[in-house]
């Protein structure tokens, strides 16, 4: 019964550390003045086609 806990566990916090660092890649590259990644977008629900017609 424990191991599907773990899996759980494990698997939220991968979801977690992804979409942080997702946060976290998006703010240093819009700050920077650059176009984020579209997977990084991707991994917040941000389509980048739309990300990238902001300001047009």
């Amino acid at each position: 019964m424990t191991a599907p806990r773990k899996n759980k566990f494990f698997a939220t916090l991968d979801t977690f550390v992804t979409v942080f660092g997702s946060a976290a890649a998006v703010s240093a590259a819009v700050e920077a003045g650059r176009a984020p990644k579209a997977k990084h977008l991707t991994n917040l629900g941000i389509d980048p086609t739309a990300f990238r017609s902001i300001g047009h």
